[in-house]
């Protein structure tokens, strides 16, 4: 999976958990939690979705690798299936 094909599952997931959300004006490096004002429940989702959406099991060590799309993209861009 390209870092371009990653970014988009990524956006679809978050356009689902958070519809009304700016979600082009992401930055790479911007905190998703933070700016899409996400809470515990909602980033649960989220990594819940990327997994269904990937098949990439992710385990709750990881999640702080996933706080942005540039994480995203090089945790799930680097990992063998």
């Amino acid at each position: 999976m390209t870092q371009e094909e990653i970014r988009r599952i990524a956006l679809d997931v978050l356009g689902g958990i958070a519809p009304e959300a700016d979600l082009g004006a992401l930055a790479e490096d911007d905190e998703l939690r933070e700016v899409l004002d996400l809470d515990s429940m909602d980033f649960l989702n989220f990594i819940a979705a990327l997994h269904q959406a990937t098949g990439v099991d992710i385990p709750e060590a990881d999640y702080k690798r996933l706080y942005t799309l540039a994480g995203i993209a090089d945790y799930l861009g680097g990992v063998d299936r």
